[in-house]
């Protein structure tokens, strides 16, 4: 993966302070046969995949490294990825201009650990320095700036944190230790930077439930909805759309009587796969009378995805630099 020390960044490469781990489907690749491949099938001629805004739809967010949304006029959120080490806070002050120039919130997901990966700990040694407070400074530290910056800041810590694949040294902790740690984090927001929202992030597995950190800590709920065509056919034999991907993690959280967002979405495949998705991303549905706003991650995973299909790139436009 790309990594980001301690040196400052350039104005024009804030979202590299912002790169975000998107997660791989937990599924195993010996358990589908799956569909043949149609070559036809796949061939993409959309030049432009952003989701169709609809006038009367779901609010719109972007993850915009490369600045594909910056002149839309019609983007709420404005997403971040911030590791806690080896990062210049005072980068976000850039962020924060830039969010508040375009009327954008900002929402900062706050991963725990380095974007180094040779100095990550194993998740055990992760858990037990966060129990044990090593961690509060940090957390502080961005709480603090938090507090100066001038647009409505969410914050969503240590996401998908019920995945079970090993992807981040935070998933896969008992619920205990994790809403625990949890609480530990978002006290500290909440003491630094009143009036900052809190998002509470699970993937949208089953098990989500047992991670709920309570109605006090959580003002808002994301899922990650990620649709990959060859991907659908190989795991799950069939073509999925943006409502049956989503329809899992929904069902499940739904139940909370929070706002529901899509905190990270993204689709890649051919025309007739990607299009449904374009059009129905933003699009109110009665299924889903809750979701409130979805967030586009528009750039290429970082990590290869199972059957030996790459790193897919979700951004909208043709990435030049990802062939």
């Amino acid at each position: 993966m790309k990594k980001l020390m301690k040196n400052n960044l350039s104005t024009t490469a804030i979202a590299l302070l912002l790169l975000c781990l998107a997660d791989l489907p937990g599924r195993s690749e010996v358990q589908y046969a799956g569909i043949a491949p149609n070559p036809a099938a796949a061939v993409q001629t959309i030049i432009d995949k952003r989701p169709v805004l609809h006038a009367d739809g779901i609010k719109f967010g972007a993850y915009d490294p490369h600045g594909d949304f910056g002149a839309q006029a019609n983007v709420a959120t404005e997403a971040l990825f911030l590791p806690w080490e080896d990062v210049d806070l005072e980068t976000l002050r850039v962020a924060d201009a830039y969010a508040l120039a375009r009327g954008r919130n900002l929402l900062i997901t706050v991963e725990p650990w380095s974007w180094d990966v040779d100095w990550r700990l194993t998740s055990a040694q992760l858990r037990a320095k966060v129990l044990r407070g090593d961690y509060d400074v940090n957390m502080r530290s961005i709480a603090h700036m938090i507090s100066e910056l001038k647009s409505p800041v969410i914050v969503r810590w240590g996401q998908e944190m019920e995945d079970k694949s090993g992807r981040f040294s935070w998933s896969g902790w008992s619920p205990q230790d994790y809403i625990t740690a949890y609480k530990r984090m978002m006290d500290i927001v909440r003491q630094e930077a009143p009036g900052t929202e809190l998002m509470w992030s699970p993937k949208g597995e089953p098990g989500l439930q047992a991670y709920y950190p309570g109605d006090d800590y959580v003002d808002l709920i994301g899922l990650s909805v990620f649709g990959l065509q060859r991907y659908d056919e190989l795991a799950y034999n069939e073509h999925r759309t943006f409502s049956e991907a989503l329809k899992q993690g929904y069902d499940l959280v739904a139940g909370y009587g929070k706002p529901i967002w899509v905190a990270e979405l993204g689709y890649e495949g051919g025309d007739a796969y990607i299009r449904p998705w374009i059009e129905t991303a933003t699009l109110k549905q009665s299924a889903f009378p809750n979701l409130q706003e979805i967030v586009y991650f528009n750039d290429r995973d970082v990590h290869a995805w199972p059957f030996d299909l790459g790193r897919p790139d979700w951004r909208v436009v043709e990435n030049l630099d990802s062939n």
